[in-house]
Order: structure tokens, then sequence, then C-alpha cells
């Protein structure tokens, strides 16, 4: 069974980091493209940072670049998001998915429909 579970999120004030992670299991990582996505309160769901796993390309979505970095622990099948010089704007429900059927990222982007497993979300409230 595959399962992402993500983890990390939390209260933080403007200007501050937080470091989310997405454990994965029931795949071979090495196989899989791993994008973060955020809903924020009203609006759809948006494409973050993705990753490819097997040569560790990645992409950032033009508001993150910059302060927002995606990586991986192949050794641990997880996917980091460091994030920093957080801003209000960031505040949403962060959700890691996993590409099955990729790799689907690149800097033409990447979608939700791409995406075919996903995590629970984790919230992140960034404060002014």
């Amino acid at each position: 069974e595959v399962q992402l579970v993500e983890s990390g999120g939390g209260l933080v004030q403007a200007g501050g980091s937080l470091r989310l992670s997405c454990a994965t299991s029931g795949f071979t990582f090495d196989d899989y493209t791993i994008g973060w996505f955020r809903q924020a309160p009203g609006k759809e769901r948006e494409g973050v940072s993705c990753i490819t796993t097997s040569d560790g390309s990645t992409y950032h979505t033009d508001s993150v670049k910059g302060r927002f970095t995606i990586s991986s622990d192949n050794a641990e099948n997880t996917v980091y998001l460091q994030m920093n010089s957080l801003q209000p704007e960031d505040t949403a429900v962060y959700y890691c998915a996993a590409d099955s059927m990729g790799p689907h990222c690149s800097a033409d982007g990447f979608f939700l429909y791409e995406y075919d497993y996903w995590g629970q979300g984790t919230q992140v409230t960034v404060s002014s």
C-alpha cells in the first residue's frame, strides 16, 4: 500500500522558516516523482515544488523560488521542503503527492492530475 505522511507544519511568524517532511512507503522511491502542493482557504490546490528522485532534478513555482528548497533522502524514502522567508500568503494546507507515471516535474510545470497518490496534508500558518 502506497503511503505518504506529511509532518512539520505549524504556526510561524512572517520571515520565519519551517521544514516539511514527506515520509513515503509502499513503492520504489526512485521510480516516482514527488511533488508538494498547497491549498489556501477558498483557493484551488496549486503545485509548489517537485523532485524527480531518480536524478534529483527539481522545479519550484515562481512564487517560492529562492525561498523554498525541495530535497530528498533516497535512503530514508523521504522528501523535504525547506521553507524560508515565509509570508502570510504561504498559509495553506501543504500536501505531498507521488507520480507513478512520470516524471512530471520540469520547467513546464507540474499538475495535480499527474499525481496519483496523496498524503493527508499538514497545516502551515504564517502570521504577520
